[in-house]
């Protein structure tokens, strides 16, 4: 495959990565599950199932057992033809990912502040 293949593959599959992990691990669809989860993450008694639910309320964690399951789905490598170009794969893919998230994430921050001001004008403005 091409680096200009793989590129394009990297950033569209990141960009599915993304999708899921974000909508899982924040979004209201997943909210009481997430908090069950986040609970037991706290109150169980060993920390491996500890561990196993907090990855349900970490985007960051969450993302790499996504890109695992789409490395398994899709057979994706990177760089590499062998097991390598999975391994940069693994770590490449969850990167790009949590990129997406910030920049997602600052989005809906800053959507929320301009929200919060025009409702803010609109009521002074009503006074």
């Amino acid at each position: 495959m091409s680096i200009t293949s793989q590129i394009f593959w990297l950033v569209i599959l990141s960009m599915i990565v993304a999708s899921i992990a974000w909508t899982v691990t924040q979004e209201e669809i997943f909210r009481e599950w997430r908090e069950i989860c986040d609970e037991k993450s706290k109150n169980c008694d060993t920390t491996l199932k500890q561990k196993f639910y907090y990855v349900f309320t970490c985007e960051y964690c969450f993302s790499h057992w996504v890109t695992f399951l789409i490395l398994i789905l899709t057979g994706f490598q990177l760089l590499i033809d062998d097991w390598r170009g999975y391994i940069l794969a693994f770590f490449a893919i969850p990167w790009m990912a949590n990129q997406w998230m910030s920049i997602y994430r600052r989005l809906r921050v800053g959507i929320k502040h301009e929200d919060a001001l025009a409702t803010e004008v609109k009521e002074r403005i009503e006074n």
